[in-house]
């Protein structure tokens, strides 16, 4: 495990490879694969949300919970698929607040790159999961690197909105400095809880306002017709 892709990062969370959790988190993804478990994403997408969305360009945070845990979905982006997969029914529903509430047209995809490179964090609490077994891979030192990823984004960065949906990413969000960033809290988008709240919370509009608001460039939610890049390495690690 390393950030060799993701340079500005470095600083701040090289040392958590040193630290016994991580040593213990490596140790346990070795043993699932010596037990030939499938764990998604691959390997080379542990961090991708990292490499994608360097530390001084973060303007947004997405916080999501761990990867899918099915073929081919997976590459490190949270709430994101990989090109030619069915759209999950969570992000289905996201494409609707976006279009309700900036017309922004819903695409056949799901695949996110395009956000993550203007600065959204799309950053899962867990960055693996053994294949068909949603969770499995919580409270083994994942949970501990992301806090450590959250923090610096509060520390080191300035005017980040925080897009906390659920229980679950507000209670990871609880230390966000909020007289320095925007912190948007909804029901998490999944069709057991969108209408108890997401729909019509207008978290992208508000963002927008809020960047420009504060001199940053505001985010383009429209993704391209065609995803923009295609993922060729394996799904599964």
């Amino acid at each position: 495990m390393a950030l060799d892709k993701a340079p500005s990062w470095q600083p701040g969370l090289q040392p958590e490879f040193d630290q016994p959790y991580m040593q213990a988190l490596k140790q346990f993804l070795q043993a699932e694969k010596a037990a030939h478990k499938t764990i998604y994403p691959h390997s080379s997408h542990w961090f991708h949300a990292l490499e994608a969305t360097p530390l001084d360009q973060v303007k947004v945070v997405i916080l999501g919970q761990d990867p899918y845990h099915q073929p081919g979905q997976a590459h490190g982006l949270c709430f994101s698929v990989q090109p030619g997969v069915k759209v999950p029914p969570s992000l289905v529903n996201i494409y609707k607040e976006l279009a309700t509430d900036l017309d922004v047209t819903p695409v056949a995809h799901g695949f996110l790159e395009s956000w993550a490179r203007q600065g959204v964090l799309l950053l899962n609490t867990v960055l693996t999961v053994e294949q068909g077994n949603a969770g499995a891979h919580q409270g083994q030192g994942w949970e501990r690197f992301t806090d450590r990823v959250i923090q610096l984004v509060n520390e080191q960065c300035d005017h980040v909105v925080f897009m906390l949906w659920g229980s679950h990413a507000q209670k990871k969000g609880a230390g966000i400095d909020q007289h320095k960033h925007l912190v948007l809290k909804a029901p998490h988008p999944s069709p057991l809880a969108a209408y108890r709240g997401f729909f019509g919370c207008r978290h992208f509009s508000h963002a927008n306002q809020w960047l420009t608001e504060q001199g940053r460039t505001p985010i383009d939610w429209q993704l391209p017709t065609v995803p923009e890049m295609e993922t060729n390495v394996p799904s599964a690690s």
